[in-house]
């Protein structure tokens, strides 16, 4: 009787490293008693599921490249909450870029998929510059203000922040880092983006048919 052995790709496997690394960041939360490291660690862990749920759920499919970049931008996020966000100076420029190129790729592939549904939308290449840096800092603002009130309202109730924001200049230089995140993904990841374009379009003209 032959048994049939499944196989796991290299980018499927360092998914599944890092999704079990963030369980057990989550676990070292929970241990510490540490609010801001329990919450952040679920919200990252259920972030890597994201690929997989839209994928069975409205059959839109990212690629394994794509599943591995927003799964590494949420471990990075994870682990910095152990205490790297305070420790190394350069790690939130880091996660702050990393973050927003998925912010980026989210913004460029809804436009771009309404853009091929309809002749009403039209979207030049240069403009779709434009749009994908101009989406990410309205996304960057909107995370920083949110950041602010979470600050605030944690101070105000003498509870932990699960949010930190560090001040002026700190936003200053994650605006600044967002920017460049969504430039990287304007000058080279609408590529790696095409196989969620499809799906997306795909997946619009299924609804308008059904």
């Amino acid at each position: 009787m032959n048994s049939r052995r499944r196989t796991f790709a290299p980018r499927q496997l360092a998914v599944y490293a890092m999704q079990f690394a963030i369980v057990g960041i989550l676990v070292a939360g929970l241990l510490a008693r540490n609010v801001s490291i329990v919450v952040n660690g679920v919200l990252a862990l259920a972030v890597t599921f994201l690929p997989a749920l839209v994928s069975h759920d409205w059959e839109v499919r990212p690629s394994p490249g794509v599943t591995l970049w927003i799964t590494l931008a949420v471990f990075l996020h994870a682990v910095g909450m152990l205490g790297l966000y305070d420790h190394v100076w350069w790690y939130d420029h880091v996660t702050h870029t990393l973050s927003a190129t998925i912010v980026a790729g989210v913004g460029y592939a809804t436009a771009r998929a309404i853009d091929r549904y309809t002749d009403a939308v039209y979207l030049p290449r240069r403009f779709m510059f434009v749009f994908i840096v101009t989406f990410t800092l309205a996304f960057g603002v909107f995370w920083e203000v949110l950041e602010f009130f979470v600050r605030l309202g944690a101070d105000y109730f003498g509870a932990e922040a699960v949010l930190v924001q560090y001040g002026l200049e700190d936003t200053i230089m994650d605006l600044l880092f967002d920017t460049v995140g969504a430039i990287l993904v304007g000058l080279f990841g609408t590529r790696t983006l095409s196989s969620v374009v499809d799906s997306i379009h795909y997946r619009i003209e299924e609804l308008r048919a059904g």
